[in-house]
């Protein structure tokens, strides 16, 4: 017979055993496969992957080699490691979202041609290529989540501009994206801040300020070293309505800021093959006091749409770069465009829904209803699509043809515009594999020529 003094002694011990369990249960670390190797706290506030990718792709176009009188690196049929990044991502004491990647299949570094002795002596010598092959840092971030609302994001991230560019390469439609991904017309990865959040059911919303460079870019011009202003909105009606089987998305973004006068950039085919836009670099004047006014006005605008329904998916985007300054050469201002959209159909032939792969604003990974399995008649998830693109920078125009030097010329054997058609399927033997087959047809407005080879088109397979 226990005394109640007594009784209440031993509870409190049973207590304390199951208090000291329970918190011992919240600090122990689990390990499990999600998506990528994720290590756990049991209270979920803390946690961490290893991640990554690799891209291997095999390209094969239909220019005419034999006629060049160069090397043309772009046109050549060629395996190549496309990407090969490695990180890691997390969270710390529930609030702070951290990743830091590196892609190791980007180059950096100078290549050179310098002498080299042959023997000890240094009385014979031979011409050597030397340069340096080191990894990229592609994203490398922290984001604070205080409220979901509101969230707060500082480093080297994807600025919100355009819903292809914010689709992680892994979940593209196609091998490439389309035209409207000119470095010139969407903001990449670049180094700032961000302020964005869900206030709704449906609507997301982002604010950040960049150098506006590009990525693993700081500013490099003290007389110019304001930022872009980049602004994102979208919606997901279908998200509004309680529709889990439907994607109806709206979107539109603007960015503005000055940058130093520089070229406006290149566009290659969709393909990754020939170059066939480039333009001379603006020129702009300085101003009174001196070092003033050296930048010209990048504006850029951008609407998305997207409609899906199960198995279906209709894509589109449009995007405009405006390029506005005075030309230091010409002594006279420019006001140049460069534009392109793209439209898209895509159908999951195996009736896997796009709706479960729609997070946040974006398309994320599609999980086939059962995985590849050889022998047991399971065969993943199989996508069929086909995209029609269209780049306009009809403003650049050669000297001959009315732009005056400084003001954004048309390079020599260049096209200001072009149309491409890509066919392609897809295979996902599980949510973390892909096998892909396209089909580019791109053509030129005007011919284009490269190393002495000039085509009005371009036919490639990758």
């Amino acid at each position: 017979v226990l005394t109640e003094e007594e009784g209440a002694l031993l509870l409190k011990g049973r207590t304390g055993e199951k208090e000291a369990a329970d918190k011992k249960k919240e600090t122990a670390v689990t390990t499990k496969f999600k998506d990528g190797i994720t290590f756990e706290s049991g209270n979920g506030d803390n946690k961490m992957s290893i991640n990554g990718r690799i891209q291997l792709d095999y390209r094969d176009f239909d220019w005419s080699e034999g006629k060049s009188t160069g090397a043309n690196a772009n046109d050549a049929d060629t395996f190549d490691i496309r990407r090969a990044y490695l990180g890691a991502k997390g969270t710390f004491l529930k609030y702070y979202d951290f990743e830091v990647t590196a892609d190791f299949a980007s180059q950096s570094g100078a290549t050179s041609t310098s002498a080299v002795c042959t023997n000890a002596a240094c009385t014979t010598t031979v011409n050597a290529v030397t340069g340096v092959n080191t990894s990229h840092l592609d994203v490398a971030y922290m984001n604070v989540k205080w409220w979901k609302q509101a969230q707060f994001q500082f480093g080297q991230f994807k600025m919100p501009f355009s819903l292809e560019e914010r689709t992680s390469s892994r979940f593209l439609d196609f091998q490439e994206r389309s035209f409207v991904n000119n470095s010139s017309l969407v903001p990449g990865k670049e180094r700032g801040f961000m302020v964005h959040g869900t206030p709704f059911t449906g609507v997301n919303y982002a604010l950040a300020f960049s150098n506006g460079q590009g990525k693993n870019v700081n500013e490099v011009d003290i007389r110019e070293d304001s930022k872009d202003v980049i602004v994102h909105a979208n919606t997901n009606i279908a998200e509004i309505m309680g529709n889990k089987d439907m994607v109806i998305h709206l979107g539109a973004s603007y960015a503005n800021g000055d940058l130093p006068a520089a070229a406006v950039g290149s566009q290659r085919t969709e393909g990754r093959g020939a170059q066939f836009f480039s333009a001379a670099a603006f020129t702009a004047t300085p101003g009174s006091p001196a070092g003033s006014n050296v930048s010209m006005e990048r504006t850029r605008t951008g609407l998305e749409g997207a409609f899906a329904y199960g198995p279906v998916k209709f894509q589109t985007e449009w995007a405009k770069a405006n390029f506005e300054g005075r030309s230091a050469t010409a002594n006279t201002s420019f006001d140049r465009d460069v534009k392109a959209y793209y439209a898209e159909a895509l159908w999951l032939i195996t009736g896997e829904n796009y709706a479960d792969a729609y997070k946040g604003g974006k398309f994320d990974r599609i999980k086939p209803k059962a995985d590849f399995e050889p022998g047991n008649g399971n065969w993943g998830a199989w996508e069929a699509g086909i995209r029609f693109s269209k780049f306009d920078a009809s403003d650049f125009k050669t000297t001959a043809n009315g732009n005056l030097v400084g003001t954004g010329v048309l390079a020599t054997g260049a096209a200001n515009e072009a149309d491409s058609w890509v066919v392609g399927l897809k295979w996902l033997p599980n949510a973390n594999t892909r096998f892909l087959i396209n089909y580019i047809d791109t053509d030129f407005d005007t011919a284009v020529t490269v190393n002495g080879v000039t085509e009005s088109g371009e036919k490639a397979l990758t």
